[in-house]
């Protein structure tokens, strides 16, 4: 085993084990003990320890972005709720603020690279600030950026935090993203998924249409067909290809996800679906967090 899962939701904890079976995950063992309850000893034996870990999402990302799964790689999406515009606004002092628990399994196993995402809203409520200046406290060097998924072509905005922090013992200080050669890390990733990484032609496509969208007569959604991918798209699955577009009161034309139907009559467990996407990152740009960290390391 290489993996272990962290995620307290039983339904959740489930999928991840169908998608071990399955092998599209990386393979490993899923705990579905609070984090609070872990201890570091238990985690010895493993490679990569993704907490909070959903349905998965940042093991599949790895892959995506050609991360082995028995390279080290530690990851967790602490629980947004209190930092989250939807909740009481409680901050740090919500007991569901578990990211001191993490950072004490972090201080006591010292992995060589953490990678991590929460509510952008976060940002505003101290919750980065604590966590740069725990992780550097214990030498990790640390950066981060808001990037929302309609980043990766996705119907939807989703802005999220994402960080990432490498340990720093004189061999594995960050580099400089400047050196980062960031054609060749698009080429690399371009087959895993259609139009993520704004690679200049998806980009200069997304205005094009969005162009064609706002020049629309009305402001109603309509449906728009992109047809057969072409240039760099081609060869890859653009997952959010024939999607909706909205054209909103700023008049700017945005995609959005026509087949959730929340209210669904004969949807099996749709509570437990809908509860898991929600909590879900979105792979990837998780993927491009990864790819853009290999680029500077390579």
């Amino acid at each position: 085993m290489t993996a272990y899962y962290n995620e307290i939701d039983p339904y959740a904890a489930q999928w991840l084990r169908n998608l071990i079976n399955a092998n599209l995950i990386a393979p490993g063992d899923v705990d579905e003990r609070s984090i609070v309850d872990v201890d570091a000893d238990d985690l010895k034996q493993y490679t990569q320890c993704h907490f909070f870990a959903g349905i998965g999402g940042w093991s599949l990302a790895a892959r995506m972005a050609r991360w082995p799964d028995d390279r080290p790689l530690w990851t967790g999406s602490c629980p947004c709720q209190p930092f989250s515009v939807a909740g009481k606004g409680e901050g740090q002092s919500d007991e569901r603020h578990l990211w001191p628990n993490f950072h004490a399994l972090i201080r006591a196993r010292r992995p060589d690279v953490i990678m991590g995402e929460q509510v952008a809203a976060a940002v505003g409520k101290n919750w980065l600030d604590g966590v740069q200046s725990d992780l550097e406290d214990i030498d990790y060097s640390c950066g981060a950026a808001i990037v929302p998924a309609c980043s990766v072509d996705a119907p939807h905005r989703r802005e999220r935090l994402w960080f990432v922090a490498d340990r720093r013992d004189g061999k594995r200080d960050v580099a400089n993203p400047d050196l980062a050669s960031e054609g060749e890390g698009w080429e690399q990733r371009s087959g895993q998924f259609g139009g993520s990484g704004g690679h200049p032609e998806g980009r200069a496509r997304d205005v094009a249409d969005a162009d064609l969208a706002e020049r629309r007569p009305n402001r109603t959604a309509w449906h728009v067909d992109d047809g057969e991918a072409t240039g760099w798209f081609q060869g890859a699955s653009h997952s959010w290809a024939g999607c909706r577009w909205f054209v909103a009161d700023d008049g700017k034309a945005r995609r959005f996800e026509p087949s959730i139907r929340l209210l669904a009559h004969g949807v099996p467990a749709r509570v437990g679906k809908l509860r898991a996407y929600g909590n879900a990152i979105v792979p990837q740009v998780a993927a491009e967090v990864i790819g853009a960290y290999l680029d500077c390391r390579r």
